[in-house]
């Protein structure tokens, strides 16, 4: 299949676009750069800088190129962001995409592959979560988010658009090429590898006194291979029908678990330092995963958090400004 990923230069893009060309699919990457790195495309996979609200841009390229299926990983997704600067992320998440689906409509493009987030949800109440569990975003992103995935329902009812939509919390990990390179960096692990890479002081650990075993919050970590590999899986099933699926582990570690187990694997100490809570973190967030497992086969293959934290942590050591002053292309 020749694929379009928008967005394609960004973390979980790039890693998508290894693997769909591994699978031996084509791929062309469209993406404005504004916070993907064109040094993250592969070689083997065509780029063109553009904006996924530019409906111009859009058309000169679904003109150019005869295209199976769409992937779009362009979304922001900043969450503390998307409550200061709501219009941002509506404008993007929203009415961004619907350019992109209007100029694939006229294009005659029919499979589309949604990156969603589990922030659909907001903060349920029990775990593992799962995919009828009641939507209540609790910020503009997730908000936005769920937005696009009502879109998505309707675009099919009405024209017969058949997409997959997968939701999960935390990507993380890296491959021999593509990595996590964020500016600002949010993410736990990435945070704590600065740590080890001297960057930083030490590590914030928000609360120690939540319902968990050892009173630290409990998140899902999916290795970014995994997630690429159930983007491409998801393709699949276009075909025939649309889906919505969960990402997860269906176990999670602790803030204090993934600390641990970073300074095995980097050997360094690694401080941490207790901060107060943060308003709205629930003290526990793990998806189940057992649609996608049964309906489609997907199983993580690096499910434990040490292998997810050595490889993010060999990237950085090969790239210890990130994309800047690296030429791994």
């Amino acid at each position: 299949m020749k694929i379009l990923v928008v967005g394609g230069a960004g973390y979980i893009g790039s890693v998508t676009v290894e693997q769909l060309l591994a699978a031996g699919h084509q791929v062309v990457v469209y993406d404005n750069l504004l916070k993907g790195h064109r040094e993250s495309v592969p070689e083997a996979a065509t780029f063109v800088e553009g904006d996924m609200g530019d409906a111009a841009a859009l058309d000169k390229l679904f003109g150019q190129h005869t295209f199976d299926a769409v992937m779009h990983f362009a979304a922001l997704s900043l969450v503390g962001e998307s409550v200061t600067q709501p219009d941002k992320y509506f404008k993007n998440n929203v009415s961004n995409g619907l350019v992109l689906l209007d100029a694939m409509g006229r294009a005659g493009i029919k499979k589309f592959v949604f990156s969603s987030t589990a922030a659909v949800y907001g903060e349920p109440t029990e775990w593992p979560i799962h995919e009828d569990f009641p939507h209540n975003p609790t910020n503009p992103y997730g908000e936005s988010k769920l937005a696009f995935e009502k879109v998505l329902k309707w675009y099919e009812n009405a024209y017969g658009l058949r997409y997959a939509t997968l939701r999960y919390f935390n990507a993380a990990g890296a491959t021999g090429c593509c990595g996590e390179d964020h500016d600002p960096e949010t993410h736990l692990i990435p945070l704590i590898l600065q740590v080890a890479q001297g960057k930083r002081d030490a590590i914030s650990m928000f609360g120690d006194d939540y319902p968990t075993p050892d009173g630290t919050c409990v998140r899902d970590y999916i290795h970014v291979v995994d997630l690429a590999d159930a983007h491409v899986r998801a393709l699949s099933i276009l075909g025939e029908r649309s889906g919505t699926f969960n990402l997860g582990n269906g176990t999670g570690f602790s803030v204090k678990q993934v600390v641990e187990a970073a300074r095995k694997v980097t050997g360094h100490p690694i401080p941490a330092k207790v901060a107060p809570r943060r308003a709205g973190d629930p003290a526990v967030l793990v998806a189940s995963s057992a649609r996608i497992r049964e309906q489609l086969g997907w199983e993580p293959k690096y499910p434990d958090v040490e292998t997810i934290i050595a490889d993010a942590w060999r990237w950085h050591q090969a790239h210890p400004q990130g994309y800047h002053a690296s030429a791994h292309v």
